[in-house]
Formats: structure tokens, C-alpha cells, sequence
């Protein structure tokens, strides 16, 4: 019989070390070495409990069946929207996010709308809730159907043999931190339990066809907690944000093996759960202020969807203490910072003895190039006081030579504009593209950075 030996695994990275350190030598954090014992590997070569799908011969890729594109409508058209169309029968999904942020209410939702709409039965299993206090917040929501089953459990041994059991078409385990295998010594939410029971069930789930939902918590960095290898386990990854104390919440999708990725869901929360939003430019832009210096409308792309959203900047005199502040909510400010160089340096905006400030209104974080030209029109807006016309959107990159260029999805967010009422988009563009007028909206493309602030009508006094 082949001895067991003990390791010291990273909580944070899933880092395995012989002895204990104070420091993790992978991800840098302190005091996250857990003593754990590892199991002999049995004749197969893998581990008790995580060994590999059913072993099939090799076949040609042209005679394995093909897919026949089937997807499970949720009933939520943001959730479908952010699985690429919907649920694929077999695939497990992520969903992690901050501590009542919704993740709960979010599922059993889903749950309780695929069980109104399937014939096989949909398995809720918690290991934090006890079955009354399930209840309880369908009761709430409204979500109760009797193929909505319920199961208050932690072993994975127990669960795997409910599912050989029930047969459902979904599954959802809230949460994944919670499971258990009498297998592994450590506690449960250890880097060991997470790995190993997540491995069972999603081999389980591939060959059965099982869909499973694990429910995750995410780490102070706000990323889910356990080893980075549940994110390469699964096929998508979402994840839910947003302020407790507001009532949006995003749903983004970070890895999808079925659609895009960078999609994103707009949902709002009220007394009977979570409601999609069905315009969500709209709502960035509800509470918009007129004719203010700083704020620029940007014609973003989250994923396949165009979106509307107000940037704000505020530049203010340092007054001569000490470095000025450089600040930024929603955006790269690595990238904020490099836009303040190139006003400065080729528009010739004094921008070295002021504090700026840039945020994008309504708690969205969008990192594609085409906010450059909108953070810069805000950045310049506010520092020579003039705001622009109330009714023009702004989008494109810019270079470090001052010039912009163009960016994907032209027509796409020029539509949206169109669609919300707005009649002027400024862009970046190539130098030999003229102005043109289409369908109500005037279209202004700019090669420079200066060209596009007096297009917008930016100019120092």
C-alpha cells in the first residue's frame, strides 16, 4: 500500500509546497499554506475520485456526431443573452460574485423558470441554506413548481447518487465552496474538496448530459475563491456585480466555450427578485445632467451588444500639494493616464499641475479602446469648462502620436445612437474619411485627437 504523504497548498492559488512558508512563492499571498494530505494515486494513475471521462477508442473527427445546436431557454432573454442563446445540455457553468450580491435569487430563479418549462425535474442543492429558508425566498420570488426540487446537502458522494437517482435536466449547486468528499482529509472550501468535488460532478455532468451550475464566492480581488483550475474546469464563466445598496446588477461573462465572451446582462433588482433590463442605454442615461462640463456619451460594445454610457471627468487645481491626484471608477488608469499625456502634450491642455477625476456613470467597467476619445473630450471638456452638445456620442482610440483611429462595429453603434434619439457622433477615423449625413444622424470622423475636440467644439479660449 503506497504512503501517504502531506503538502502545504496555497488557499488562494491552489500552490503546492513541501514545507510550510509565511508566503506563497506563486501568488505572493501571506499566511495561505494549508497543511493537506494527498492521496495515493491508484492503478489507473490518477487520484481516487478524479479520474478521466469514460475511455472511448480514437475515432475521425468526421464520423463523431455532430451537435444538433440544441439550447434550454432560462426564460431570463439577459441570462440566454449571456450563455450565447441559451443552456447547452451537458455544460457546466460558473457564476461567482460578492456576498449579497444576488447569486441566490438569480439561480432559483432560473431553476424555478427551466422546471416550469422542461419535463424532467430541475435539483436545487444548498449547503448553506436549510430547505425552510429556501422556501422562504421562493416565497418571495414567486418560484414554485413541483419539478423544482430541493436538497440540502454537502457530500459529494450523497449528491452524485441523488442525481444517478432523479435524472434532472439542470442542476444547481449553491455553492461550490460548501461540498465535501469523505475522500479528502481537509475541510470543506479547501483548495483539495473545491478541486475534487468540482471534478466529480463535472465529469459526471459530461457524460450524462447533465447541465450543472456551480454557485461560487469571489475572494477580496474578486476573483472565485479556490484554485484557478475551477475557472479552467468549467465551460463558462459569469459573473454577477454591482452595489448592494443599488438596485442594477451586471451579469458579465468572463469565458463562454458556447458564445462570446465580454457579454454582459443588465438586471434590477426588486421585491420579487431580479427583472431584466430591456434598455439598458437608456438607464445609464437616465440621470444624465444637461449641459454640464465633463460628461460625454460614449457608444461602447460590451460582448455583441451596443451600449450608451456616460463619462464623467472633473479637473480641478492642485494648488501645489504635492503630486496631482490621478483617479479613475470603471476604467483602466494606466490607460486615463496616458490620454492626460497626450492632451498635454500634443493638444497642449495644462493638465500637469491639476487633479482629474474619471468615472463611468452607472457601475460599468468597459475596457475596449473606443472610450479613449470620449475620457479625453471629458478630461478637455471640464478643464477648459465647456460642455458639449447634449445630443452627441463619442467613440475611438487614440495613439500616442495624438492621432485616433477607427474601431470595430461601426454601424452598430451608430444605430444605437440613432435608436435613443441622438443626431451627432464624433469617431475616430482614417484622414481621407469625409463628414456625411445617414438616416438623421450626422457622422463627423476625426484623424486627430485636436480635430475631434473642435469638431465637439472644444476649443481653448
Amino acid at each position: 500500500m503506497a504512503k501517504t504523504k502531506t503538502v502545504f497548498l496555497c488557499q488562494e492559488c491552489g500552490h503546492d509546497s513541501p514545507k510550510w512558508q509565511g508566503r506563497c512563492p506563486a501568488c505572493g499571498q501571506w499566511n495561505t499554506l494549508v497543511e493537506e494530505t494527498v492521496r495515493p494515486a491508484g492503478k489507473s494513475g490518477h487520484a481516487a475520485g478524479l479520474g478521466a471521462l469514460t475511455s472511448r477508442p480514437p475515432q475521425p473527427i468526421t464520423q463523431i456526431p455532430s451537435d444538433d445546436g440544441r439550447r434550454l431557454s432560462t426564460g431570463l432573454n439577459e441570462f440566454d443573452r449571456i450563455l450565447g442563446g441559451g443552456l447547452v445540455e451537458g455544460s457546466v457553468t460558473l457564476l461567482g460574485g460578492e456576498p449579497g450580491v444576488g447569486k441566490s435569487t438569480l439561480m432559483l430563479q432560473v431553476a424555478h423558470r427551466l422546471a416550469a418549462s422542461l419535463e424532467p425535474p430541475v435539483l436545487y442543492i444548498t449547503g448553506e441554506e436549510s430547505a425552510r429558508q429556501t422556501r422562504m425566498r421562493a416565497e418571495r420570488l414567486g418560484a414554485f413548481h413541483d419539478r423544482l426540487l430541493v436538497q440540502c446537502e454537502t457530500d459529494v458522494d450523497t449528491i452524485l447518487a441523488t442525481l444517478d437517482k432523479v435524472k434532472p435536466s439542470v442542476a444547481v449547486i449553491d455553492s461550490i465552496q460548501t461540498l465535501a468528499s469523505a475522500e479528502v482529509t481537509s475541510a470543506p472550501g479547501s483548495v483539495s474538496q473545491i478541486r475534487e468535488s468540482a471534478a466529480r460532478l463535472v465529469r459526471m455532468a459530461k457524460e450524462t448530459g447533465l447541465a450543472v451550475f456551480f454557485i461560487g464566492h469571489v475572494t477580496k480581488e474578486g476573483i472565485v475563491a479556490g484554485p484557478r483550475l475551477l475557472e479552467h474546469m468549467v465551460d463558462t464563466v459569469l459573473y454577477f456585480e454591482g452595489e448592494r445598496h443599488f438596485s442594477y446588477r451586471i451579469l458579465r461573462s468572463v469565458k463562454n466555450r458556447f458564445g462570446s465572451t465580454n457579454e454582459i446582462g443588465i438586471f434590477e433588482m426588486g421585491e420579487e427578485g431580479l427583472r431584466p433590463v430591456a434598455n439598458p442605454s437608456e438607464m445609464f442615461l437616465s440621470e444624465r445632467p444637461a449641459d454640464t462640463a465633463g460628461s460625454v456619451v460614449l457608444a461602447a460594445i460590451e460582448g455583441t451588444r451596443p451600449l450608451l454610457v456616460e463619462v464623467q471627468a472633473l479637473v480641478s487645481p492642485n494648488g501645489g500639494f504635492g503630486t496631482p491626484r490621478r483617479s479613475s471608477h470603471g476604467m483602466d488608469s494606466k490607460r486615463l493616464a496616458l490620454i492626460l499625456a497626450v492632451l498635454e502634450k500634443r493638444v497642449g491642455l495644462p493638465l500637469s499641475n491639476q487633479d482629474v477625476f474619471a468615472n463611468l456613470a452607472g457601475g460599468l467597467r468597459i475596457e475596449e479602446p473606443a472610450l479613449d476619445l470620449a475620457m479625453a473630450a471629458a478630461v478637455a471638456g471640464s478643464a477648459l469648462n465647456q460642455p458639449i452638445e447634449q445630443r452627441t456620442a463619442v467613440f475611438g482610440e487614440i495613439g500616442l502620436a495624438g492621432e485616433t483611429r477607427s474601431v470595430g462595429q461601426l454601424e452598430k453603434r451608430i444605430n444605437e445612437a440613432r435608436r435613443l434619439g441622438f443626431h451627432t457622433c464624433v469617431y475616430g477615423a482614417p484622414p481621407k474619411e469625409k463628414p456625411r449625413r445617414e438616416d438623421g444622424i450626422q457622422l463627423y470622423p476625426a484623424s486627430t485627437v485636436d480635430e475631434a475636440l473642435r469638431l465637439l467644439g472644444l476649443v481653448k479660449r
